[in-house]
């Protein structure tokens, strides 16, 4: 059920922590500074890339100015070759949930909010060896026969027609010698359940969405992305953890003189449009207990 946004932040009891979820461009950094500024409380970041110092402007980290409107914390707080996992971010994030200023938790990172809302199975990294089997063997074999080798409980559990699932499974299996069904089981409470929070989630229709998307790309080349890709360019590498920042590859190439800006302006804005398309996908599957806000209102 979708609420109006008035009514959506008059009704927040400003003694709950506030999780707000949306799409990339869809607002709901500006719904944070709303409650924030009408209820108080610290925003907190939820967005993987955004954890990054290196880029700021590309991965439209909250502004100074929006900074000096309430307190934010968990942004750009990583060195841009640290690897940062989800258990790093709970980790990161609990002094805030003990805190005496109530947490008002924003980003578009789905897994992010899972982990809090429903828990975190502490499973062991797989080692690229084996996941290089495991591709390698779907890809000769097919990944019907990953699922004949999986444990009877992970295999009933996990959809088997997903090769992706099959193959994380099978990977777990694989390496830690317990199945994923059994390390799923042993997952520690959720820090904040759902029934101890107010969960928004901000709905953007895709033809909506898609406009603010190409003109915040022109927004971050008018406010010095660029410029921050040429202070990154010295030490840029594709296989930094903070590289999964979208446009950063795009203009790493204009800097090398291997793509027009045009064309990299196209790229990250097609991109950004796929990665907001996941997003949904995810929210629509894993969020529909939440409260939807209509992103036009915002």
């Amino acid at each position: 059920m979708k609420h109006a946004l008035p009514d959506r932040i008059s009704n927040l009891s400003p003694d709950r922590p506030v999780l707000i979820a949306g799409p990339t461009a869809s607002g709901k950094s500006e719904l944070a500074l709303r409650i924030a500024e009408q209820q108080g409380g610290v925003i907190v970041n939820a967005d993987a890339i955004q954890v990054y110092s290196d880029w700021r402007v590309l991965t439209a980290r909250p502004s100074p100015e929006d900074e000096a409107r309430a307190p934010h914390a968990l942004y750009g707080h990583v060195a841009g070759d640290v690897p940062y996992s989800v258990g790093h971010w709970l980790r990161d994030l609990d002094p805030y949930l003990t805190g005496a200023c109530r947490p008002i938790i924003v980003g578009g990172t789905g897994l992010y909010f899972t982990a809090l809302t429903e828990g975190l199975a502490d499973i062991p990294k797989t080692p690229d060896t084996v996941r290089a089997t495991a591709m390698q063997r779907i890809a000769s074999e097919g990944h019907d026969t990953l699922v004949d080798e999986l444990d009877p409980e992970t295999r009933s559990r996990i959809d088997t027609a997903n090769p992706m699932r099959v193959q994380r499974a099978w990977e777990v299996l694989t390496h830690t010698g317990r199945g994923l069904a059994a390390w799923q089981a042993d997952t520690d409470p959720p820090r904040l359940p759902l029934s101890e929070v107010s969960a928004l989630v901000v709905d953007a229709p895709k033809d909506w969405l898609t406009p603010r998307i190409e003109a915040r790309f022109d927004q971050m080349l008018a406010t010095g992305a660029m410029e921050e890709a040429q202070a990154n360019h010295p030490t840029w590498s594709p296989d930094l953890p903070s590289a999964k920042a979208i446009g950063a590859a795009e203009l790493m190439a204009v800097i090398d003189g291997t793509m027009r800006l045009d064309e990299a302006r196209s790229r990250a804005t097609i991109l950004t449009r796929q990665f907001a398309k996941r997003q949904r996908t995810w929210f629509r599957a894993r969020m529909r207990d939440w409260i939807q806000v209509d992103a036009r209102e915002v």
